[in-house]
C-alpha cells in the first residue's frame, strides 16, 4: 500500500502590520484576532514616530493631498509595528484589513479590520504593506535590525531544497536504518 505525500512547501512570507495611534488601546484584541488567522508575530515594538520619520515611511504618498494629515495623523501617538508571516502573508492580511476607507468597508467587508477598528479613510486603525517588496522595505523601516533573507520559492525552493536539503537527509535516514539498536524498546 502506497502512502500520499504532499510535496513539501515552503510557508514563510512576512509583512508589516501596524497599529495606528487611535486604536493602540485595541493592541491585545487586535493582536488576538491577528493570531486566530493563522499569523505568527515575528517582531514587534511599540514606538513614536517623529512627523519626519513619518514622511520617510510613507514617501510613496508624498505630494498627495492627503500627506501633511496622514504624517500627522501617524505621528500623533504611539503605534505597534509587527512583522507578521504566514503562507502568502501579504494577500491574507490585506484581505484581513478590508479596503483602506473603513466607511467602505463597513459596507463592503463589515468583518475587516478597518470596518471594525477605523473611523473613516485617514483614521483607518491599521497598515498593512500592498506587496512582498514593500513589505520588506517597510519592515527594514521598522525594525532595521532585522535580518530579512531573501525565502526562495517555486523551482528557486525546488532547487535549494534537491541540491541542500535532500542529500543530507537521504545521508542521515540511511546512517540510520543501518544502525540496529542493541534494545529497540
Amino acid at each position: 500500500m502506497e502512502i500520499l505525500m504532499p510535496e513539501p512547501q515552503i510557508y514563510v512570507e512576512r509583512t508589516l502590520a501596524i497599529i495606528k495611534p487611535d486604536v493602540i488601546n485595541k493592541e491585545e484584541e487586535i493582536e488576538d484576532l491577528i493570531l486566530r488567522s493563522g499569523f505568527h508575530i515575528i517582531q514587534k515594538r511599540k514606538l513614536q514616530l517623529s512627523p519626519e520619520q513619518c514622511s520617510n515611511f510613507y514617501a510613496e504618498q508624498f505630494g498627495k493631498v492627503f500627506f501633511p494629515n496622514l504624517t500627522a495623523y501617524m505621528s500623533s501617538g504611539p503605534i505597534v509595528a509587527m512583522v507578521l508571516a504566514r503562507n502568502c502573508a501579504v494577500s491574507y492580511w490585506k484581505e484581513l484589513l478590508g479596503p483602506s476607507n473603513s466607511l467602505r468597508a463597513r459596507i463592503t467587508h463589515p468583518h475587516s479590520l478597518r470596518a471594525l477598528y477605523g473611523t473613516d479613510e485617514l483614521r483607518n486603525g491599521l497598515h498593512g504593506s500592498l506587496s512582498i517588496s514593500s513589505a520588506e522595505r517597510e519592515i527594514r523601516f521598522m525594525f532595521p535590525e532585522a535580518i530579512l533573507e531573501p525565502v526562495p520559492t517555486g523551482q528557486r525552493a525546488r532547487d535549494y531544497l534537491n541540491l541542500y536539503v535532500k542529500p543530507t537527509l537521504l545521508a542521515g535516514l540511511t546512517a540510520l536504518c543501518k544502525e540496529k539498536p542493541a534494545d529497540p524498546m
